[in-house]
């Protein structure tokens, strides 16, 4: 072989290889992005040929799959409880893409994770069997806090306090999310649910946080107590009435004019909701303290995945003017939270001051019923002493028994809890939101809950966390204490 063919050859090998190697990229890397693009029309007919796996709550599906009989796609989804389930599964739409746990496990769901598939489906790139979600959700907590919340609005959570297990997450007003997934019909739901900006699909319970009100109180409790401010909840606190927020001549006033704040305790504070004790105390404190002892109940924490991801619920970080500081520590200025963070708040009370990682799924299966992952049990956090979160827990008892929580009684349960109402609109202009967070014990079970009402057809002046969210939170104790 004369050295001109010898050079063509190696050239002409190499040429292959180059072909080879870039056919290989395109398979191995780009064509996952290839076949997840949106765009992609090949990929949405595999998708929808076959039924899809299911997600899960009480060891039933709360999804399925329904053969269409004509039409583009084979298969489209389908929600026996739309609305009562939607702030859990989200929705899978032929159209207009997935969201919450639909979207999180859609690999899993569609078959195309790689765990469900066997040798020769990944030789020819075809999808395995489809999984299942299993959800931690309790169907009967999740439709005694729809059912309660039925005609306001507002969100509504319960978890375990011992191992973080997310029991319920309602939103309401809800939508069915078997209006777009497909078919002729879907085009029209999109443009009516989508016609006040999306609200009607908006998740209340983890994704719009709101001033917290008078429920933010416990924090700032727990702040005084672990700092030394006051050494138990029974103590004075040297609280004046009126209380005049600092650097300014205005007067904090209390929700009861006649109620016995001055120089309250933190149990009789909690128990009349004084204003005055709270903001005094985190002014006191100063904002350091007040941020530390926030961030350890889970606020400013990015990205709250349970692992659908929660909206950050804020404390501020910013430098503040003293008056705003004090407005801090009974839930307004800049203070957010949303109901999972609420209920967190009355979960570590209630656990001896350890707070448990929230989580939505206990566990992803193949199509035979084999663990494909299991959400690990973390080691939960101490973010209070016992002795704080004993203390706490008695003065919430007392919010139940003799305060503005009676609403919230559980026959035969132990109960403590917090209202809250919270300013609303420039200048208090709007109606004001209604908060309740708690926890119940009763025979060894518990639960911790937190519901808020935004808007509902109750008068101006019969809005409290008391009347319009502690019953939801009732109901909601009623049906976890019972399963």
């Amino acid at each position: 072989m004369n050295t001109a063919t010898r050079r063509t050859a190696v050239l002409l090998l190499l040429m292959v290889l180059a072909l080879l190697l870039r056919a290989s990229w395109v398979q191995a890397y780009e064509g996952r992005a290839l076949a997840d693009n949106p765009l992609n029309r090949r990929a949405s007919l595999m998708r929808y040929a076959r039924p899809r796996g299911d997600i899960y709550a009480g060891g039933r599906p709360v999804t399925g799959s329904r053969h269409t009989g004509s039409g583009t796609f084979a298969y489209r989804r389908t929600y026996p409880d739309g609305p009562l389930y939607a702030p859990v599964t989200g929705y899978d739409s032929q159209i207009y893409g997935t969201t919450m746990l639909e979207n999180l496990y859609r690999g899993v769901l569609d078959g195309t994770d790689t765990r469900l598939k066997s040798p020769l489906d990944v030789l020819t790139n075809s999808p395995g069997r489809p999984g299942a979600v299993l959800t931690t959700i309790d169907p009967a907590v999740q439709k005694a806090g729809y059912e309660a919340l039925h005609g306001a609005s507002g969100g509504a959570v319960a978890i375990d306090p011992s191992t973080g297990a997310v029991l319920a997450l309602v939103s309401s007003p809800s939508y069915d999310p078997g209006r777009i997934s497909g078919g002729s019909g879907a085009s029209e739901a999109w443009k009516q649910l989508s016609a006040d900006r999306g609200r009607a699909m908006a998740n209340l319970a983890l994704r719009e946080p709101a001033a917290p009100g008078s429920a933010f109180k416990l924090v700032t409790a727990a702040a005084a107590l672990e700092d030394g401010l006051y050494p138990s909840v029974d103590a004075p606190t040297r609280s004046p009435v009126p209380y005049t927020l600092p650097g300014t001549r205005t007067s904090l006033p209390n929700e009861q004019a006649s109620a016995p704040c001055r120089d309250a305790s933190l149990r009789t504070a909690l128990r009349y909701s004084c204003n005055n004790v709270f903001a005094k105390a985190a002014h006191d404190l100063g904002q350091p303290k007040m941020l530390a002892m926030a961030e350890k109940f889970g606020f400013d924490e990015p990205g709250q995945d349970i692992p659908v991801r929660a909206a950050t619920s804020v404390y501020p970080t910013s430098p503040m003017a003293p008056s705003s500081l004090a407005l801090t520590g009974i839930g307004q200025f800049d203070v957010t939270a949303t109901p999972l963070q609420m209920a967190m708040v009355s979960a570590v009370i209630d656990d001896d001051g350890k707070l448990a990682a929230p989580y939505l799924v206990s566990e992803v299966t193949d199509s035979g019923g084999k663990a494909l992952q299991k959400t690990p049990r973390t080691r939960p956090e101490q973010v209070i002493s016992p002795r704080t979160a004993q203390e706490l827990h008695s003065a919430m008892e007392t919010v139940v028994r003799m305060g503005g929580g009676a609403s919230a009684r559980v026959p035969g349960a132990v109960v403590g809890g917090k209202t809250g109402t919270a300013q609303r609109g420039v200048g208090n202009s709007k109606n004001p939101y209604a908060w309740f967070t708690a926890y119940a014990d009763k025979g060894g079970r518990r639960v911790a809950v937190a519901v808020w009402v935004r808007d509902s057809a109750t008068g101006r002046s019969a809005i409290s966390g008391g009347r319009l969210a502690a019953p939801v939170a009732a109901r909601m104790m009623t049906a976890a204490l019972g399963r």
